[in-house]
């Protein structure tokens, strides 16, 4: 996921700043220094009460900064408007002061630069201001100042250096009271800027007395804070009483004072993460979960073995007493069952004596009378039947004529009742679409021996980035004619400049100031002053935060960073269709062209890697993706004829091959399945629903596997037959004896597909709803089309003509004869000699039952792990080069994607009490918005937010604040008036900014005494609300709205009093994993809950990817609800059809155990759980009911004991489950792992392989053993027969 800084979005001409004030005239002119001997000072200087150090103004270095005079002299008493004005800003000072009226002024203009950032806390700015007001007016100034050097500016005598007596206790009083201050727009601490970071006081007096450097911000001279002074000097160092951040006199807001009291409890504690619950069993620690499913297998498999036991010796017993009945009993049977071993189940015996009969369900009875009535008319009318069928289907094509393809990826993953689509789409509409991301990432490659990446900071790999960088401003893509360049589309939230993130922008993007500044070393002073450093300044005015710029580096040791992150803003549109968009794709398409014809390349041979994206990179990989495994879908429908063609025919004799062979037949049934997945699409093209690239690749495969399963155990039933029998009896008879069964497996999958039409993803449901019909029409296809072409295959057989070329006939005594006798089949007499014998033993039963009963249950403690999510990885080819940028930003990126809270109709009128529940700044309530996203922030690891919010409404009200008296001002007709340093007011090139311009006579907005309660009315809020969105950032006003805020409240309708949608930005912690994604928009989501029930305002959290990840929040519950409608569907159609509750039963217990088997292996082989995985698991319930249905139906025929059933199903269905159904499906599986789609990998052939796997060893070795051993009571009857037998005519009309 890729992210952007605060500066993208507000990008501030923001300057750090040392406020310094020594008063003077601003004149040029040739200055000299001399350093004060100690015997000077002694002489010169007078330290006592009431007696100034500095006094006036003497000059002014070149560059304008005033300079004081180095003359020593008395506090004088000030008039009544100079005392007033003084106790306004410094009401520590009364009586006499030490400075003129032009030093206060002075004083005044200057300080105005710290109040934006410090107003929000009374305490600290109190605190703050009173450090300069003594330093400036106190008339007991010498007391704690020094004058150590002097210079000389036109022969006046001026202050160079001095020393600044302070003692530990002010010191420490002011920082604690300021250290946590927040200046909002830039997500960060205030310190950052008026203190370069300090993490003490010592530092940041340290960085405060830095002498300035020409034309640069900060101190005329040289200040040297020091808390001692010596005992014959006779002075003290300054102790002013210092607030505490917490006084309530001067309440700070929970941001920036959170150890204040009112700020020790929130109303939204952090919400901890939740501990699995483990046991220890001495050195070893197990889940809760875990051990109490070892406790249940343990009780359950005694119990089982117990009963077995007890079981077993009552049948020893049993068989001993009754030794001669089972004897004559099992002679009747063994008579039985030779005779008709190769008979149909439901076929009543040729015996003369004893019959078979089966007691069929209502709906089977129905279901055989009615294959075998239709049987036969098919038989005798295929040709009507052939082109009935295939008339239908081509009708159903038509509508092909209107088939679309959706490729947009919120069309494909985004559900329509999606609440984060709803929010993304009031988020766009109200507020702004979040920009476009163009990303390039260039990483050094880590040396082979030590495995450690090395630095990206050279001199060498700076010029490369400055080289990449002309390549890509070079960039002209061709839009309608137009050229269009990277300037004419991207974000330039300040002026002409893009908003871009690179290390360059410390440079000003031009490598002219590469050398000038620094170079490398330039780089490394940036990243520790990037907020205070005019020089560190971006083109674009705003400071470029490290983290944004650079990568691969631990905590802020930004010297290890081993990449460069280069990142483009550009311009979104909400018009998807418009100019707009369609320029940054034309200019997309170029970047990528360039990234990999020129830019790799290049990169290469530096020995660097280069990943690179744009905005419309995934869905135009998702596109290329479509044709990426066309051979391979090819190649598997190839292998699946193949083996379909050689499972169809009889064994393989060379010398009858051309006859017995069922290639020609094959083929027919692959076009029957291709005409069913056609018309499918056709008629959901025809209705209005777009097909996605999945159900083009997928379906067709998918249908093909399961509608193989049907024609191989249709044309096995008809070779079963008696060959003496016609062959419209023989066809009659075969849908008579599997028609229930495969009408039963056909409607469960077709209702297993339907169930996924549950799913909100648009993609899988389409997928579902696509698959549920293909399926229906298949199947449909295969009970007339394809029993219309085994009629015509068996005439052209036994007509002895040539498969594939039914012209020609062949006349063979030895044809005849071979086509005239049929053998079981190897596999058959596996089946029955073998796989049967070893499943009925007793002992193998137990081991069966307890292997497969210990897997499950091992797997359902590994469906816990299953992780919910799809990596992007996943669903793009694996050459893309996405798949390397992907991995980039996992690896290098150190913040995650930017986090809007958004506030709806925040109501701003002073009746109203929602200012105080939004902001943070003093007066605002502890448990405010901005507060609670402050604290949450301070546990990242489960709130997955890392920084306070910017908030444009603290700073909005700073802005309007008296305090900050360089804000918001008005001319003299009402109407705005910018900071003195922006024009009007500072006409460009200009030194004399503000002093005697068109500014002269501009005031502050409000007095203190215009508000209520520290708050704007609700006609001020209104009318000034514009101005401050329009305010530029600058220097004497860095609150400045635009640019930071301007797409962050919605202006329409607002003059009613309520603000339909404004937004708070921060950040997420960096995502690297799919369950990052989903954690910390669940963490969002709870958070924002719990807040629009504690304020009684409706707040909801926003970014670009939470309409992606939104579905995996409850995708366990929809899985689970899924599949157990799945399940209960098939039960019930089971239920319905056999009209047999045990039967229906052990089905579903079979069913249930494949699927758990299933996600238990999902856990092992690292698969997600998404709408793909879920819709994977609803069709494996479908398939899974092949791999039963046939087995217990076949058992619920036979007679005999179950042992006996057991062995008679597997030796009728155990070859066709095996052959038509685990091979067909084993076979077209196997070939997708060669896909070069990943997502065909991982969701297709490993899910379906352990899928055909674990329908294997369920259907054929556990089915068989659970019937054995609980099977349900046999419907097959012993029965005398009537003189007369009944023809088979007579039957299906009975």
């Amino acid at each position: 996921m890729m992210t952007i800084p605060a500066a993208s979005r507000s990008p501030l001409c923001l300057i750090s700043f040392q406020v310094l004030l020594i008063i003077s005239i601003i004149s040029t002119g040739k200055s000299g220094i001399w350093k004060l001997s100690a015997a000077d000072a002694a002489t010169s200087e007078r330290h006592s009460e009431g007696y100034c150090a500095m006094y006036d103004i003497c000059g002014a270095r070149p560059d304008g900064k005033i300079l004081n005079c180095p003359y020593g002299a008395s506090a004088v008493k000030p008039n009544a408007l100079l005392s007033s004005k003084i106790q306004s800003l410094c009401p520590t000072i009364t009586g006499k002061v030490c400075c003129t009226e032009g030093q206060f002024e002075t004083l005044r203009t200057s300080v105005q630069q710290a109040v934006p950032f410090l107003v929000g806390c009374p305490a600290c700015l109190r605190n703050f201001l009173n450090l300069f007001c003594e330093l400036t007016c106190s008339p007991n100034q010498s007391l704690f100042i020094n004058v150590t050097s002097i210079g000389k500016v036109k022969n006046n005598f001026t202050v160079d250096g001095i020393d600044y007596f302070v003692t530990e206790t002010f010191g420490k009083g002011l920082y604690d009271s300021c250290k946590e201050v927040k200046f909002g727009t830039m997500n960060t601490r205030a310190m950052e800027f008026i203190g370069a970071g300090a993490k003490n006081f010592t530092e940041w007096f340290a960085f405060i007395g830095l002498k300035a450097l020409p034309n640069s911000i900060g101190s005329p001279y040289q200040i040297t804070f020091k808390q001692n002074p010596s005992a014959a000097s006779g002075m003290k160092p300054m102790n002013v009483s210092t607030y505490s951040c917490g006084d309530t006199s001067l309440g700070c807001s929970c941001g920036d004072c959170p150890s204040s009291p009112t700020c020790s409890s929130s109303t939204l504690p952090p919400s901890e993460k939740d501990e699995s619950c483990t046991v220890r069993l001495g050195s070893i620690k197990a889940k809760c979960l875990d051990l109490s499913l070892a406790i249940v297998y343990a009780v359950l498999i005694s119990a089982f073995l117990g009963w077995g036991f007890f079981c077993r010796s009552r049948s020893k017993a049993a068989q001993m007493k009754q030794s001669s009945d089972v004897a004559d009993n099992g002679q009747n049977q063994d008579i039985y069952r030779q005779k008709n071993e190769d008979l149909p189940m439901q076929m009543v015996d040729d015996s003369p004596h004893l019959g078979r009969g089966v007691r069929l369900s209502l709906i089977q009875g129905y279901l055989s009378k009615f294959y075998g009535r239709y049987g036969l008319w098919v038989a005798r009318n295929p040709s009507l039947m052939l082109f009935t069928s295939l008339t239908c289907i081509l009708l159903l094509c038509i509508g092909l004529v209107h088939f679309q393809v959706e490729t947009r990826p919120e069309k494909l993953w985004v559900g329509p009742g999606s609440r984060a689509a709803a929010e993304k789409e009031f988020f766009d509409s109200h507020l702004a679409p979040f920009y476009r991301i163009e990303q390039l990432i260039l990483a050094t490659i880590p040396d082979p021996k030590t495995k450690t990446y090395p630095s990206i900071l050279t001199e060498d790999n700076i010029k490369l980035l400055f080289k990449i960088q002309k390549k890509v401003d070079g960039i002209r893509a061709n839009y309608s004619g137009s050229m269009i360049s990277l300037v004419d589309i991207c974000n330039k939230p300040l002026g002409q400049d893009c908003a871009t993130q690179s290390v360059l922008q410390y440079f000003k993007m031009d490598p002219e100031n590469y050398d000038t500044l620094g170079g490398v070393d330039h780089v490394s002073y940036c990243f520790q002053h990037f907020t205070s450093a005019e020089d560190c300044l971006s083109a674009y005015k705003g400071p470029v935060d490290p983290s944004t710029a650079i990568g691969g580096f631990s905590g802020n040791n930004y010297s290890e960073a081993n990449s460069f992150i280069v990142t483009y803003p550009v311009n979104n549109a909400l018009d998807k269709e418009g100019n707009e968009t369609g320029k940054a794709l034309a200019w997309e398409k170029a970047f990528i062209r360039l990234a990999q014809d020129e830019l790799v390349p290049l990169v290469r041979s530096k020995n660097l890697t280069l990943s690179f994206s744009s905005e419309s990179s995934v869905e135009e990989e998702l596109k290329r993706e479509s044709t990426a495994d066309v051979v391979t879908i090819a190649i598997s429908y190839l292998v699946m004829f193949a083996y379909i063609s050689l499972t169809l025919g009889d064994a393989p004799r060379l010398s009858l091959f051309y006859v017995t062979s069922k290639v020609l037949l094959g083929l027919s049934g692959v076009v029957l399945v291709m005409l069913s997945v056609l018309a499918s699409v056709g008629f959901f093209s025809m209705i209005g629903v777009k097909a996605t690239l999945i159900i083009m690749e997928v379906i067709p495969f998918l249908v093909l596997a399961v509608g193989v399963d049907n024609m191989c155990i249709l044309l096995h039933a008809v070779k079963r037959q008696p060959l003496e029998l016609p062959l419209e009896e023989r066809i009659s008879k075969a849908l008579l004896e599997v028609g229930p069964s495969i009408t039963l497996a056909s409607l469960s999958e077709v209702l297993a597909f339907a169930v996924g039409t549950f799913i909100t993803m648009p993609a899988c449901r389409v997928f579902s709803m696509f698959a549920a019909l293909a399926v229906l029409l298949d199947f449909l296809l295969q009970v007339t089309a394809f029993v219309s072409l085994i009629v015509f295959d068996f005439l052209r057989t036994e007509d002895k003509r040539v498969d594939c070329f039914p012209c020609i006939k062949v006349s063979n005594a030895d044809s005849e004869k071979g086509i005239r006798k049929r053998e079981p089949g190897l596999l058959a007499r596996y089946m029955k000699n073998v796989h049967a014998p070893i499943l009925s033993r007793w002992g193998v039963k137990m081991a069966v039952v307890s292997i497969f009963v210990a897997f499950s249950v091992a797997c359902i403690a590994l469906c816990a792990r299953v992780e919910p999510g799809l990596e992007q990885k996943i669903v793009l080819p694996r050459d893309s080069y996405l798949q390397g940028y992907f991995d980039s930003v996992a690896e290098y990126l150190r913040i995650g994607p930017p986090v809007y809270f958004v506030v709806k109709n925040y109501n701003y009128s002073s009746e109203s009490n929602q200012t105080n529940l939004l902001c943070s700044i003093n007066q605002c309530d502890s448990n405010s918005l901005v507060n609670e996203i402050s604290r949450a922030s301070l546990t990242p690891e489960s709130s997955y937010i890392a920084k306070p919010a910017a908030s444009w409404l603290d700073d909005f009200l700073v802005w309007l604040s008296p305090e900050a008296f360089g804000c918001c001002r008005k001319f003299v007709n009402g109407t705005y008036c910018p900071p003195d340093d922006q024009p009007p007011c500072c006409p460009a090139g200009s030194i004399m900014c503000g002093v005697n311009g068109q500014c002269k006579d501009c005031t502050t907005c409000f007095l203190h005494s215009d508000l209520q309660n520290e708050r704007p009315l609700t006609s001020q809020f209104r009318d000034k609300l514009p101005w401050f969105l329009s305010s530029l950032p600058s220097a004497d006003c860095a609150k400045g709205g635009h640019g930071a805020y301007t797409d962050s409240v919605d202006l329409e309708g607002y003059e009613n009093g309520i603000i339909q949608a404004s937004s708070f930005r921060t950040y997420h912690t960096p995502l690297n994993k799919q369950v990052d994604f989903v954690n910390s928009l669940r963490a969002a989501k709870e958070f924002t809950a719990k807040l629009s029930n504690s304020l009684k305002m409706e707040v909801f959290p926003y970014s670009v990817f939470y309409m992606f990840f939104e579905q995996y929040l409850d995708i366990w519950k929809t899985a689970l609800i899924d599949l157990t409608i799945a399940v209960s569907a098939v039960f019930i159609v089971c239920l319905i059809i056999t009209s047999c509750l045990w039967s229906s039963a052990i089905i579903l217990l079979v069913i249930t155990m494949i699927i758990v088997d299933l996600l238990g292996l999902m856990s092992l082989l690292g698969i997600q759980l998404n709408a793909v995985s879920v819709v994977n698991l609803i069709m494996s319930v479908g398939i899974a009911v092949e791999f039963c249905v046939h087995i217990t139906h076949a058992f619920s025929i036979s007679n005999g004991d179950k042992d006996q059933r057991m062995k008679a199903a597997l030796s009728t269905m155990g070859a066709s489950v095996f052959s038509g159904i685990t091979l067909t499906k084993l076979v077209g599986v196997l070939v997708l792992f060669f896909s070069r789609s990943e997502v065909f990998v991982v969701y297709y052939f490993q899910m379906y392989l352990a899928l055909v796997i674990l329908g294997f060893l369920h259907g054929l070795i556990f089915l068989p053993v659970i019937l054995s051993l609980c099977g349900p009571p046999s419907r097959s009857t012993l029965e005398a027969k009537q003189e007369a037998r009944p023809s088979i005519q007579s039957l299906v009309n009975h």
